[in-house]
């Protein structure tokens, strides 16, 4: 009953801090747009034909992730027995630990992600050698395990310092962490991948400095991100707080794509940078950490026994708290999903608003859709459940909408 309780617990602050936080006044219902109206048959086939196993692939890496943590956590190697759970050097242990189990749960699934790769290689959609490929997996892991690292050294000490509120610590201590790489993220991490091109002076410059005057937002600085040295895909994403805070921009969007099209990217995420959805993502993850951290230590608890409901976490008990987490969270990803799209939608709504060209957010719309082999109609577990940004159809109609509401001489919302 407690691990239950602490569950729908964490369940219930993941509503709260959506409801919360999801944008006050609702954006308008989106026109219902037929699919032939926009795109063929052999455009949507493509992709589906495309993402569908492509999601496939990805779920089923994620199970083999979580039936290797669940192995690990109920049946640990020999050598995290007894030494890791009275280690000389705790948190060393802990460390050891920790990396070596964020390394040792991605494993089996490389196969797959092997075979998602190829066939984006197949579609046109990847461009980088396998080299780089391998190479940026490498960097990956290793940033990977260091921050697991750092995150079982984190638990342990916290257990040692507060015997009876590590938990809170840790909870506490994870959104603290989670603010700082937000800020650190786009100056230290992202350039080990990418590199990162300041616009120069030109229109496209000049659009974005007159849309953030119109938008009245500081908009920091407006970056190109070399995206296509690996795929050709397009994208447009804002990152960063305070000083690092940032516009980033694929290089194969600006190639590709009109000025008015441009245009809507940068007013859409202008949109989140009004709304401040950075901090708004920290303030829902700040809304849940308490209970989830407590529903992680009921959970851990029941998995290794109820006489450990006591104990303080060893380095040996990470694997199960690591199990527990990723318990804890399923139900809570839906919940996140959610108002991701409620904070998608205000930004469409407002790039729409501030660009005032609902053409071009149709005609990009497409565009992106087909260059990316976006599955135009996708399952609706798929578009309830897991996805971040609405539908493309949904986002065509509310392009549409919007243009019926201007040509009826009616003021857009």
């Amino acid at each position: 009953m407690q691990v239950t309780g602490s569950v729908l617990a964490a369940t219930a602050a993941a509503e709260a801090g959506r409801r919360l936080l999801s944008p006050r006044t609702p954006v308008p219902e989106p026109a219902d747009v037929p699919v032939r109206a926009y795109f063929t048959e052999e455009e949507e086939r493509r992709g589906r034909r495309f993402a569908r196993p492509q999601l496939a692939l990805g779920l089923a890496g994620e199970a083999l992730q979580i039936g290797s943590l669940a192995l690990l956590a109920l049946r640990p190697p020999r050598a995290w027995g007894a030494r890791a759970a009275a280690p000389r050097h705790p948190l060393a242990a802990a460390a050891g630990v920790a990396a070596a189990l964020s390394t040792a749960v991605t494993l089996p699934a490389l196969p797959l992600s092997v075979l998602a790769r190829r066939r984006r290689l197949q579609a046109g959609l990847d461009t980088q050698p396998w080299s780089g490929w391998w190479s940026d997996l490498a960097k990956a892991r290793a940033l990977q395990a260091g921050f697991s690292a750092a995150a079982g050294v984190g638990v342990i000490a916290s257990a040692r310092r507060w015997p009876r509120w590590w938990w809170l610590a840790v909870g506490g201590g994870s959104l603290a962490v989670g603010a700082l790489l937000a800020a650190l993220a786009p100056v230290v991490l992202d350039p080990i991948f990418n590199d990162f091109t300041a616009l120069p002076e030109g229109e496209t410059r000049d659009d974005v400095l007159a849309l953030a005057s119109a938008a009245g937002v500081s908009v920091g600085e407006v970056y190109s991100v070399d995206a296509s040295r690996r795929t050709t895909a397009a994208n447009a994403y804002v990152t960063g707080l305070g000083p690092t805070k940032r516009v980033v921009l694929f290089d194969t969007m600006l190639d590709r794509y009109r000025r008015d099209e441009v245009r809507l990217v940068v007013a859409h995420e202008l949109g989140h940078v009004r709304h401040r959805d950075v901090a708004r993502s920290l303030a829902f993850a700040g809304i849940v950490a308490p209970a989830v951290a407590l529903a992680v230590r009921e959970c851990s608890a029941a998995l290794a026994g109820a006489a450990s409901r006591t104990a303080l976490p060893a380095p040996a008990a990470l694997p199960g708290l690591a199990l527990a987490a990723t318990l804890v969270a399923a139900p809570l990803g839906p919940i996140s999903s959610r108002l991701s799209r409620a904070v998608e939608r205000r930004a469409d709504q407002f790039s729409l608003e501030l660009a005032g060209a609902p053409e071009a957010f149709i005609s990009f719309e497409r565009g992106i859709a087909l260059q990316n082999l976006a599955d135009l109609r996708p399952p609706w577990w798929v578009a309830r459940l897991l996805a971040t940004h609405p539908p493309t159809l949904e986002r065509i109609g509310a392009a549409v909408a919007f243009q019926r509401r201007g040509r009826n001489g009616a003021t857009p919302d």
